[in-house]
């Protein structure tokens, strides 16, 4: 038996159908040279063969017990649940691909076994062949996920063995000579945790402290204060049913110049794109803010080494620039931003950040459940996360993987979610978002034009 931290559980209890708290990966394949015709078909069925799922991919959920929610294993497996071949009769197209994904990104996973999906699609122009993961977001946070999928495939087109990221042993538990006693254990446990939570308790106080300042005046731009964000927007309100996908790719290698040359980050750089394709986004529907936009943004709480699966993380607010077509004003402002973000984050426990992140949700999923998010103001326009993956090329039985896009879940609140992924030379973009969001891959393509804007902007002025 395995108890979920209050974070997992939480992704249930907020869970509804238009809703879902799964996360995804969307992988696309070139398939070997000279490969048979029905490689991806063969493909699929030596997958299958892997049918002894390992931890956490043999648990499934449930609530009811002495101990409270926890996980079992699943007593009843079977492989053909949750591997899956598609294969459309004619050749698709990526616009195909995105819209079949966004299909099955949709639905609620079945609770009766364990949280996760793996579908090949074959048949995509060009010879090749994507590959659709999706968990229960209990299961797993983005660096975790992005662990296994980085162990599941070779970096040699000459390895044939698979490692199905479902079969993986998880790393062993370092053992312990310590022989004290039970009781003296439980004591020390329950100490440790009696004195986390005042630690945790302290910090909330000081955040909220820090937000109220900054409501009242006192302070500017110290902090962002929540459920502050513009409702007259499609980027915010109730979420309903169906899914929408947009992907965009830009190469590291632009970035990082432009990184040197600004003497910025990539996420300041990131976030510079993503404003201003925001801002042209709205202006195209005849929205013209007069305030920065406010994003939540993911960060990583696992302290070094550790391996556990589940989620270890907070959310933070973090208001982007003021509306501006500078890029240059809007690239040093949001470092500014990124930068107080940065000190308050260190200034705080790391349980504070994390169960701040629980009650802030929690909050947001009751003004949703209420269906008020269309009358109250959001706790941020949209969720932007980066996630770092793998730097190398890697395989698949052969099949060279080319691009790693994510999909992610919906705050409470947004009608989207925007997920950067580094592989291999290249920072990825996964939009997903409500059918309520039209347009989709007109916001993915502002993304990559108002990169190239900061790139004519930074090296036009180094020229000068």
């Amino acid at each position: 038996m395995k108890r979920l931290t209050t974070l997992d559980l939480a992704f249930f209890l907020v869970e509804s159908e238009g809703s879902p708290k799964h996360v995804a990966g969307l992988l696309l394949f070139k398939k070997p040279a000279k490969c048979p015709a029905d490689f991806v078909t063969q493909l699929t069925e030596e997958l299958k063969t892997f049918d002894h799922p390992t931890e956490p991919f043999n648990l499934v959920i449930k609530f009811v017990g002495w101990s409270g929610p926890h996980w079992r294993p699943c007593q009843s497996f079977s492989i053909d649940d949750h591997v899956f071949y598609h294969r459309p009769k004619k050749v698709m197209s990526w616009l195909d691909v995105k819209n079949l994904v966004a299909e099955l990104h949709e639905p609620l996973m079945e609770r009766s076994r364990p949280l996760w999906e793996f579908h090949l699609i074959d048949g995509i122009k060009g010879g090749k062949f994507a590959v659709y993961l999706k968990l229960h977001h209990a299961y797993a946070d983005g660096m975790t996920m992005t662990s296994w999928l980085g162990r599941s495939f070779s970096e040699s087109p000459e390895d044939q063995q698979l490692t199905p990221i479902w079969t993986q042993v998880k790393p062993a538990r370092a053992t312990s000579d310590d022989h004290s006693s039970f009781l003296g254990k439980t004591i020390n446990k329950l100490t440790s945790q009696a004195w986390g939570q005042v630690v945790a308790t302290g910090g909330i106080a000081k955040l909220s402290a820090q937000q109220y300042l900054e409501y009242i005046g006192m302070t500017q731009n110290a902090v962002s204060v929540p459920f502050s964000a513009d409702g007259d927007t499609p980027l915010t309100g109730s979420a309903s049913p169906g899914r929408c996908l947009a992907t965009a790719n830009l190469p590291m290698k632009k970035i990082k110049r432009v990184c040197r040359a600004t003497r910025s980050t990539l996420n300041h750089v990131a976030l510079t794109c993503i404003d201003g394709a925001l801002h042209r986004y709205l202006a195209d529907r005849g929205i013209t803010l007069d305030h920065p936009i406010t994003i939540q943004m993911p960060v990583n709480l696992r302290k070094e080494g550790d391996k556990n699966s589940g989620n270890k993380l907070g959310i933070v607010l973090v208001e982007l620039a003021q509306p501006t077509d500078d890029p240059f004003v809007r690239l040093r402002e949001i470092g500014f931003t990124l930068r107080n973000v940065r000190n308050q984050i260190d200034g705080l426990p790391g349980e504070s950040i994390e169960q701040y992140t629980v009650l802030t949700a929690a909050l947001g999923e009751l003004i949703e459940k209420f269906r008020l998010s269309d009358k109250f103001p959001a706790n941020g326009h949209t969720l932007v996360s980066n996630v770092p993956g793998p730097k190398n090329t890697l395989y698949m039985k052969g099949a060279k993987l080319e691009h790693m896009f994510p999909i992610s879940t919906l705050a409470p609140g947004n009608h989207m979610n925007i997920t950067l992924f580094s592989y291999a030379g290249s920072l990825h973009f996964g939009l997903v978002a409500t059918r309520d969001m039209e347009e989709l891959d007109k916001l993915a393509e502002y993304i990559k034009e108002e990169f190239h804007n900061l790139e004519s902007a930074t090296f036009d002025s180094v020229d000068a």
